[in-house]
């Protein structure tokens, strides 16, 4: 019954929040194709202090695309909403099947933490057949995750599936999630960005998670989305790239260091 009550009233907040964000936000175009070289991409920051994007390559910022692993955010959260995940790291452990996949890290067990880490799809596959299908769409429909589209199959819908979301998108649930203006408990929320968090040094605090997308042994698209902390504030980023090969998401998580770097944010 409270966690009823409780998801009742987040479900008013997040509508709240919708409403008040329909204001138009201020958009800076940008040119950073010098970071992007042969790369189709874009780059977005928001600052939500002064509600204002900075924009490379507006017309893919609204491009959709798969998100690949970085919907593993959003599978963390639910997960841990719903209660298939518990809240104590150690016992969110799934045991590895013995099937060798093409990542050494994949091929043990792992917790919600290092499965973050380590970006872990057969670990992200089992939890969202734990969440479940009702659940799952219950939830994109609630946040509004870019198509809600998840008819590609429980274990597959974010891989290059049916599921799309573009970077402006991202960008705006990341802003709503640090908020506290989407429907998740503040518990939730502070574990899902400890696990995302890459580094805290000086000051600074870089969270993120890439996503790359595979086809005939090539990587054809990538991800970077998170945000940077310092002095009080809060940036939200998100980075897509595609290309016929090295377009992975390590590629656009160095493109994003690059230029938050020459932005002075890192």
């Amino acid at each position: 019954m409270k966690r009823t009550v409780s998801l009742i009233l987040l479900t008013v907040v997040v509508l709240w929040a919708m409403v008040v964000d329909v204001r138009a936000a201020s958009v800076v175009e940008e040119d950073f194709s010098r970071y992007f070289a042969d790369l189709n991409g874009t780059f977005v920051l928001y600052d939500p202090a002064t509600d204002t994007y900075r924009i490379h390559n507006s017309a893919q910022s609204n491009r959709r695309l798969a998100p690949c692993s970085t919907f593993k955010i959003f599978n963390s959260l639910i997960g841990l909403e719903v209660d298939v995940l518990d809240r104590d790291d150690a016992k969110t452990r799934l045991v590895w099947d013995g099937v060798q996949r093409d990542f050494e890290s994949w091929n043990r067990d792992h917790t919600l933490a290092s499965a973050t880490r380590d970006s872990v799809v057969w670990y992200y596959q089992r939890l969202a057949e734990r969440i479940g299908a009702e659940r799952m769409q219950l939830y994109l429909d609630r946040i509004g995750y870019g198509n809600r589209d998840i008819s590609g199959g429980l274990t597959r819908f974010w891989l290059q599936s049916s599921l799309q979301i573009s970077a402006r998108e991202q960008v705006e649930l990341l802003a709503r999630l640090h908020a506290g203006k989407l429907p998740f408990a503040e518990e939730t929320r502070a574990i899902v960005l400890r696990n995302i968090t890459l580094s805290s040094d000086n000051g600074v605090r870089l969270l993120g998670k890439t996503g790359s997308g595979f086809r005939d042994g090539k990587w054809i698209l990538g991800w970077f989305v998170g945000y940077v902390e310092r002095a009080g504030k809060v940036y939200v980023f998100a980075t897509n790239v595609e290309g016929t090969d090295d377009a992975g998401g390590g590629r656009a998580r160095t493109i994003t260091r690059a230029i938050l770097q020459d932005l002075g944010l890192l």
